[in-house]
């Protein structure tokens, strides 16, 4: 038993809400920086404040029935300057501001595993941790989503690397949260198959929906 009911056993967080859409292309968003303004360790719920645009793009896809999950490294509870409990605080608020907005969230992912943290999350390279993979393979599983036609959004170079190692069909970089400062480190990267694409804020994947709705590929600029 963990002292929190989403904890498995290896204590990454793995919450599948209630009435969670299932099937088809799916879209992964990093929290902070992405989903939440980025302050430096979020812990406190008061602190809670939603990127201008999220709440929108999060209801387009709510509308066309993508399923959307938040993939997050955790480090500061692996560091430990906060625990679950307070990740949990955060969390309530952000679906709770996400909500008054007429936007939901199918699942959350979380872990807190670092290379430098307090046992037991002083792991070197965890398979859960981006730019691993671990996270979004876990939410493919759970909720059927087809990672070939889905999207992932991030600020951080890892974020990008981590939906690539997971075959996803692209991923939009923003320009919110650590973005501006990890944007060159960003762009220099590219794959075949995989489409990287630069934008302002979250509110850039909304032309690509209405593609990962209708069960056909992203047309791919260029």
């Amino acid at each position: 038993m963990t002292d929190f009911p989403f904890l498995d056993e290896n204590r990454l967080w793995c919450q599948v809400l209630p009435g969670a859409r299932r099937g088809g292309a799916g879209l992964f968003l990093d929290r902070d920086g992405v989903v939440a303004e980025e302050v430096g360790f979020l812990h406190r719920a008061a602190d809670a404040a939603l990127v201008p645009g999220a709440a929108a793009v999060i209801a387009a896809a709510n509308k066309r029935g993508l399923p959307v999950v938040l993939v997050t490294n955790q480090s500061g509870i692996g560091r430990g300057y906060y625990g679950w409990q307070e990740f949990a605080e955060v969390q309530e608020a952000i679906l709770d501001r996400l909500a008054a907005a007429g936007a939901r969230i199918d699942a959350v992912y979380a872990c807190a595993h670092y290379p430098h943290g307090q046992p037991p999350y002083d792991h070197p390279n965890h398979p859960a941790r981006k730019p691993n993979p671990g996270m979004l393979l876990r939410a493919a599983a759970a909720l059927d989503i087809d990672l070939g036609r889905s999207w992932l959004v991030g600020d951080r170079s890892v974020d990008v690397e981590a939906a690539r190692a997971a075959g996803l069909a692209g991923a939009l970089h923003v320009l919110t949260g650590h973005g501006a400062a990890e944007r060159d480190k960003v762009a220099a990267t590219s794959a075949p198959g995989f489409e990287l694409r630069l934008g302002d804020s979250i509110a850039d994947i909304l032309p690509l929906l209405p593609a990962l709705a209708e069960r056909r590929p992203v047309k791919t600029r260029g």
